[in-house]
């Protein structure tokens, strides 16, 4: 069975550190992701499908974590059954979300 989940974001962070040491100044002052606002909300109905208005590159790095949660499964480790932490993988501004089955 296959559940509804929904996705969370928690924040939206900024790497200053990293943009300094790897991003040269013709790129400008990078600030937190614009495709996302912190505590904004998701409903996935489809595993396969990312939600309206989702960020394509945020979902190619978090929909095997979706996937997971809508299906049953579970990281060993996690305090909460049906919830599970992943992220964007711009590693200079990373948003980390909340993913949690809901059906």
């Amino acid at each position: 069975m296959v559940s509804r989940c929904k996705i969370t974001v928690i924040k939206r962070t900024l790497d200053v550190q990293l943009i300094s040491e790897f991003l040269d100044e013709k790129r400008g002052s990078l600030k937190p992701c614009e495709n996302c606002a912190d505590g904004q909300e998701y409903i996935v109905t489809d595993i396969f499908t990312p939600p309206k208005g989702f960020c394509p590159w945020a979902w190619a790095d978090i929909r095997h974590a979706v996937a997971r949660v809508a299906t049953g499964g579970q990281l060993p480790g996690l305090r909460m059954e049906g919830v599970e932490i992943a992220g964007c993988t711009d590693w200079f501004r990373p948003v980390i979300f909340k993913i949690e089955r809901i059906d």
